[in-house]
């Protein structure tokens, strides 16, 4: 295990190595000012967009197939709405595992989750922000900011900002600056599509992504829809493509990362970076961060 951490540590360390944050690295996440924890896991998250209450286990299968439902019975509108109470709340504490990836000052992050607690962390340093869109009338799936230490602008291309300054790709969505959610089965269907066609993923970062490799922390690969979304931001990725930290995967997880060429690790991401095993040994947030002005 150790020997996994230290190769992991040293990619780290010479930024060759992408971090994809999934769910369960907002497990600690709680609100100053209720106590209550964020919203994060696929059922957690179900229940948060429909007043607490659990849907038909069909629907609990998945988050975007409940998203849809939502959708289809009270409209789009509805399910924005529920997305802006969870995620535009400044209220939630920073994650731990925010907290370390951030202090890696790493060239390029990849963050599946739709809170901006990463992005409140990188209020201190110029970045880019890449936002994934979908259903929209033709044009690129995702939007490009500039962040330069103090707001983010609107960014039309990529001539329009540095192309140097680490990235922060937000695939599913963030309610700053702009709300943008990719979270209904449609949303996917359409990101997806555009995605496989080379159209959600700016042309620089197609190319400054070449032979990198991957670190997989928080979430399991037992699920089409996050599965497909790696397949495509892995395009191009070294041999061997990196490491999945999953503590009991199963075997279509196994099998899945054989292909992509990812190394299983049976750890949580708490081990790696030195944390224990749970939420209660990890970091106090901070109680004055704030997200980003736009």
């Amino acid at each position: 295990m150790e020997t996994h951490f230290a190769d992991i540590r040293a990619a780290l360390q010479r930024g060759t190595v992408v971090p994809v944050l999934g769910p369960e690295v907002l497990a600690d996440v709680t609100h100053r000012q209720t106590g209550r924890k964020i919203p994060a896991s696929s059922d957690e998250l179900i229940l948060a967009i429909n007043n607490g209450q659990p849907m038909a286990p069909r629907l609990m299968y998945e988050f975007p197939r409940a998203a849809m439902n939502i959708e289809l019975k009270r409209g789009r509108s509805a399910l924005l709405r529920s997305l802006m109470q969870i995620y535009a709340d400044t209220g939630w504490r920073e994650a731990a595992v925010h907290r370390w990836v951030a202090e890696q000052n790493l060239p390029y992050v990849i963050d599946l989750n739709r809170d901006a607690g990463l992005q409140t962390l990188y209020a201190d340093r110029p970045h880019t922000l890449i936002v994934g869109v979908a259903r929209i009338a033709g044009g690129l799936r995702y939007k490009l900011y500039r962040y330069d230490g103090q707001c983010y602008q609107a960014a039309a291309d990529q001539q329009a900002i540095d192309l140097d300054a680490p990235i922060l790709f937000k695939p599913c969505g963030t309610p700053y600056p702009e709300a943008q959610w990719i979270a209904s089965d449609a949303d996917y269907v359409d990101y997806i599509t555009e995605l496989m066609g080379g159209f959600a993923i700016p042309p620089y970062l197609k190319a400054r992504r070449r032979g990198l490799q991957y670190l997989v922390l928080g979430t399991r690969l037992n699920r089409d829809t996050t599965r497909m979304l790696l397949s495509e931001f892995m395009h191009g990725a070294a041999l061997p493509a990196g490491w999945a930290l999953i503590p009991e995967p199963n075997d279509k997880e196994r099998r899945f990362c054989a292909r992509l060429g990812l190394e299983l690790v049976q750890a949580d991401v708490r081990e790696l970076v030195g944390m224990g095993e749970g939420p209660q040994c990890l970091h106090t947030a901070r109680a004055d961060a704030s997200v980003p002005a736009n």
